[in-house]
C-alpha cells in the first residue's frame, strides 16, 4: 500500500530525482514554457505552483515586514538552482498572478512520442491578462 507516499520515483535515485525536479523547475520559471513528459510535468507541477504562491504571500508579507520577504526570498532559492530565477519569480512572475488565487500553470498534451512512446506535454505559465 502506498498510503501517505508523496510524489513519484520517476525510476531515479533520490538525488538523482531532486536534481531533476530544481532543474525542471528552474526551466519552467526561465523560459515559462517547457516541454516534457508528462510524468516528470506532473511531478514538478505542485512544486510550481507553491513556489509562485509562496513569492505572492513574502511580497505581500514585505509590506508589513520585510524579514518575511527575506525569508521567503531564501525559502525560494533553497528549491532553485539559479539566483536570477529567485529575482524573477519575486519581480515579475508572482505580481502577474497577485489577483489569481491559483492554478498558474497549464498542460497540454501533445502526443507519443516516436522512440519509445512516452506521452510528451507542454507545461507552461498561465498567461493573466
Amino acid at each position: 500500500m502506498r498510503h501517505r507516499v508523496a510524489g513519484k520515483k520517476l525510476s531515479r535515485s533520490a538525488g538523482q530525482r531532486k536534481a531533476l525536479r530544481r532543474n525542471l523547475v528552474t526551466e519552467l520559471l526561465r523560459h515559462e514554457r517547457i516541454r516534457t513528459t508528462r510524468a516528470k510535468a506532473q511531478a514538478i507541477r505542485g512544486e510550481t505552483e507553491k513556489l509562485i504562491t509562496m513569492a505572492k504571500r513574502g511580497l505581500v508579507a514585505a509590506e508589513e515586514e520585510p524579514a518575511k520577504e527575506v525569508a521567503a526570498r531564501r525559502r525560494a532559492a533553497a528549491q532553485l538552482n539559479d539566483p536570477q530565477m529567485v529575482q524573477k519569480l519575486f519581480d515579475e512572475i508572482a505580481p502577474r498572478y497577485a489577483d489569481r488565487p491559483g492554478g498558474y500553470t497549464r498542460l497540454m498534451r501533445l502526443g507519443l512520442r516516436k522512440g519509445d512512446a512516452a506521452e510528451l506535454v507542454v507545461l507552461e505559465l498561465v498567461e493573466e491578462f
